[in-house]
């Protein structure tokens, strides 16, 4: 019995299976090939480079400085005082801001040394405090001639202890009816003499063979007092054989 069921389900199976047609049978999938890309080629790299301000031929030994632009010939450095004065070259013109009392800053020219050489120089204190003029600047000293707006002058030795750090010896110290809030002054340094003048008038003439500095730098320099702020503004330099 049982083997009969079996057979009938295999009957069975094989009815249905006739009556049913075959599944055609599915073309293949075709698929486009995709483009060939170029090989992958390193691309140039654009590089920005600032452009920077080419540093201006330094000056000849004797010349006028007008302050028409920056120039990285003038060296800064501050002497005392809490702090730090600021410089700008403005307007055809250096000026000098200090805002704190008693307070030095010192400008050197860096690019010459001399011997017996006349500085001059024209500026308008706007405040309280002095401006000046320095020649024969090395490392054993300086020598400075300085007016104030009070209408008093010093001439002095410099000399730098540490960094911002300086001490200074009076030589000669006095007042003049020349100096004004905007006067054009001058130092000349020769051979062992000082001789400091006010718009073009000699007011001293000082010995300092004790002192012994042969040759150096030129510079300008600025101070407070014990008022501030102060605030200098210097129209040009010149430096001259005499």
């Amino acid at each position: 019995m049982k083997k009969y069921i079996l057979i009938g389900f295999s009957i069975l199976i094989t009815a249905c299976n006739l009556g049913t047609q075959p599944p055609t049978p599915e073309s293949p999938a075709t698929q486009t090939p995709l483009p060939t890309l170029p090989p992958a080629t390193a691309t140039d790299t654009l590089v920005f480079t600032p452009t920077s301000e080419p540093t201006p031929e330094p000056p000849p030994l004797y010349f006028t400085d007008e302050f028409t632009s920056a120039s990285p010939y003038w060296i800064f450095s501050q002497t005392g005082g809490l702090n730090t004065p600021t410089t700008t070259f403005e307007n055809d013109s250096l000026r000098i801001d200090i805002s704190s009392p008693d307070t030095w800053m010192i400008g050197i020219h860096n690019v010459h040394t001399y011997n017996n050489v006349f500085i001059k120089t024209k500026a308008n204190i706007t405040s309280t405090g002095s401006f000046g003029l320095i020649c024969r600047y090395n490392e054993n000293g300086w020598y400075e001639f300085n007016i104030y707006s009070d209408g008093t002058y010093n001439l002095l030795y410099g000399k730098q202890l540490t960094e911002g750090v300086a001490r200074y010896i009076p030589l000669s110290t006095g007042s003049s009816v020349y100096i004004t809030s905007s006067s054009e002054i001058g130092l000349h340094c020769q051979d062992n003499f000082l001789l400091a003048y006010v718009n073009d008038n000699l007011i001293r003439r000082i010995d300092v063979t004790n002192y012994g500095l042969g040759e150096g730098q030129v510079g300008i320099n600025t101070s407070s007092v014990s008022e501030s702020p102060s605030n200098i503004i210097f129209e040009w330099v010149q430096v001259s054989q005499d």
